[in-house]
């Protein structure tokens, strides 16, 4: 049983690693709400279900969906299921009075269900840059109805960005980072642009290797070989594990500067990707990874 459950809590990482790569930077119309009675609210989005507990508000959340594993207390929630793959039904058991939804939430098809419903369907957008986790935290705490603390909230999360973000501030030589969302059969799956692994590489001071394409696509040998990573980074409890010694096996890899110096680092899916309050921490941390006595701790 404990087997089915991690490989359930796999799939749900790896699947909204996927959508936050496709996520568009726009806000839709729905973007900026209030909810008329938010004391029953139905949480779609890891980061989203951070934001509301961050603000001391989860005694008016009545479900979230199984991307949102942080904090633990959130685990006790009623999960209506995974937010790309959600059921009207299903959302709408609980009898929320209102839906807080990340962008990217679907099927389209019953997220058009779900607001057309009487809910009230609020959508945040998602951006993944220093400033759109701040927008994220006032969208959050606009919804609730309590701007004040979401103001507060935005103002200590944008000193702890900045602090993060400015330990690499004197590196001369940024790293040039490629991230593996997967290698089943061998195959590359790398991020390109606008994406969140591309967002926090970036903020960590480093450069995301693989350019020319958006989203998560498979990489040639030839296209990783000439991304020169000098390190690769990963996810750690996403999708198959894959050992130092199988990463470094594969022929491509091992003729980059990653292969040859064996450097990986790996971490948290929802902590690296998030895109939330303990995104700072998760910019240092990794700036540290990357950059070690280079930058100031």
């Amino acid at each position: 049983m404990r087997s089915v459950v991690c490989s359930f809590l796999r799939r749900s990482i790896l699947g909204v690693v996927l959508v936050l790569g496709a996520a568009s930077t726009t806000g839709a119309a729905e973007s900026g709400g209030v909810f008329a009675d938010s004391s029953r609210v139905a949480s779609i989005g890891g980061s989203l279900t951070e934001v509301v507990f961050a603000l001391g508000v989860q005694d008016r959340l009545v479900a979230r969906d199984s991307t949102s594993l942080y904090p633990e207390e959130a685990l006790k929630l009623p999960d209506v299921g995974y937010m790309r793959q959600l059921s009207p039904e299903g959302v709408l058991s609980v009898n929320p009075s209102g839906i807080l939804a990340l962008q990217g939430s679907g099927p389209r098809e019953a997220v058009d269900v779900l607001k057309k419903a009487s809910v009230p369907y609020i959508e945040v957008p998602e951006t993944f840059d220093h400033e759109g986790i701040l927008a994220k935290i006032r969208a959050v705490g606009k919804a609730f109805g309590v701007d004040a603390k979401a103001s507060a909230l935005a103002a200590e999360v944008d000193g702890k960005l900045k602090a993060a973000e400015h330990l690499t501030s004197a590196v001369k030589q940024r790293k040039r980072v490629l991230f593996i969302l997967s290698m089943q059969g061998g195959k590359i799956l790398a991020s390109g642009s606008g994406t969140a692994a591309d967002g926090i590489i970036r903020l960590a001071g480093a450069v995301n290797a693989v350019e020319g394409y958006s989203g998560y696509k498979q990489l040639s040998d030839e296209a990783a070989v000439t991304a020169a990573p000098d390190v690769v980074l990963m996810m750690n409890g996403a999708g198959v594990s894959v050992s130092d010694d199988e990463l470094f096996a594969n022929a491509a890899i091992l003729q980059t500067p990653a292969g040859a110096a064996r450097k990986a680092i790996r971490m948290d899916g929802g902590y690296l990707l998030g895109f939330g309050p303990r995104t700072a921490d998760a910019v240092h941390d990794l700036a540290v990874a990357l950059y070690g006595a280079e930058v100031g701790q």
